[in-house]
């Protein structure tokens, strides 16, 4: 309530790109005065997915941390996992600004930063010592890694492999993000000789690596976009079992402008749209790709929770876990919490013992 009446119309008075690292600065800055919502840490919540212990399903999205600043809030403000990026091999600033925007009337954003980050040494050296300082290791961090706008569509695959070279110490997973609209030419790489080319590389560096520093393999998973076909996310899915993908994330922002309320003035402008609008189609991918995949690809379900309800039916569809980032934006920090609780009511109403049970019900 405080954030929705006094903090949100603060906020929202700034553009949406400086007020975002406001809000950035203060939870790197202000995390140790944050106290973690008891419901987030309920053991009925807990699982464990990808080899990992999750306290509870609900995870950051990527995008919102791109630097990997504020990891030691995420775990404070109810999360169960964080999920940083994307990251580049190569630092690159992004695209100019105005580059998001605010669609109130919808509950959605419409983005077109174009992987604005540091590049992947310097980010790797950053969380580093955050990770010596005992800021990370109290949930998962997922590592979500992009293509350098500088480098050509046929040398992706050694983009990739630079960022995972450099960021295989601090994460706990990877996510290969080639379904942002904001870079050209990157959903191009969810074709399957593309994608197959990047997988393989990463695979033979996770394989090198895990050997060399006696620790586990980290799981890889894909991250789709909403706008591809149902045969194309067949497609994908198949070709994630045939490489033994461990999961995939579903989705990414949609080029879709259907049924948007906002004004013309907004909604024509070029970016990935998030937000409620996308709640549908994700939910409807969730359930697809986890019908396709079965137990051997878990699913992170992605876009338009506002809610555990919202959390809910994507769980129900097939997937183990959840992300947030717009309904971070609108309903404030104190949504993780709301939606952990929410999520226990439901599990108590079911007469489930655990949220695992209620991954796939439906199907």
């Amino acid at each position: 309530m405080i954030y929705r009446r006094l903090l949100r119309p603060l906020l929202f008075r700034l553009d949406p790109d400086p007020a975002h690292r406001a809000a950035i600065a203060a939870l790197t800055h202000g995390h140790r005065v944050l106290r973690t919502p008891a419901a987030s840490r309920d053991p009925r919540l807990a699982q464990q997915v990808l080899g990992l212990h999750f306290p509870n399903p609900v995870g950051l999205a990527a995008g919102f941390d791109k630097l990997g600043t504020a990891v030691a809030a995420w775990p404070k403000i109810g999360f169960g996992f964080a999920e940083i990026g994307s990251v580049t091999a190569y630092p690159q600033p992004g695209n100019p600004p105005p580059r998001m925007f605010r669609l109130p009337a919808d509950d959605a954003l419409i983005n077109r930063m174009g992987f604005n980050n540091d590049g992947s040494s310097r980010t790797a050296g950053r969380l580093l010592v955050a990770k010596r300082r005992g800021r990370i290791g109290e949930i998962p961090l997922g590592v979500n890694i992009g293509k350098s706008k500088i480098t050509p569509a046929d040398q992706a695959a050694g983009d990739y492999v630079a960022s995972l070279e450099a960021l295989w110490p601090v994460a706990d997973y990877v996510v290969v993000n080639v379904s942002s609209p904001n870079t050209p030419g990157l959903r191009d790489l969810q074709e399957s000789s593309a994608l197959a080319e990047i997988v393989r590389a990463l695979q033979e560096v996770n394989v090198r690596r895990s050997e060399l520093e006696q620790q586990p393999a980290r799981p890889i998973l894909v991250k789709i976009a909403p706008d591809l076909s149902d045969a194309q996310a067949d497609a994908v899915v198949d070709l994630a079992l045939e490489l033994g993908i461990e999961g995939m994330v579903v989705c990414n922002t949609t080029l879709s402008r259907d049924g948007l309320r906002s004004d013309r003035a907004i909604t024509t402008e070029v970016g990935g749209l998030s937000g409620r609008p996308l709640a549908a189609r994700s939910t409807e991918l969730v359930r697809r790709v986890s019908r396709r995949g079965g137990e051997a690809l878990v699913v992170i379900g992605v876009g338009g929770i506002f809610s555990a309800e919202d959390a809910w039916q994507k769980i129900t569809a097939g997937a183990s876990l959840v992300q947030l980032y717009t309904g971070l934006v609108y309903e404030g920090p104190g949504l993780v919490a709301r939606i952990c609780e929410g999520l226990l009511a439901r599990v108590q109403r079911a007469g489930m013992t655990s949220i695992a049970d209620a991954v796939g019900a439906e199907n």
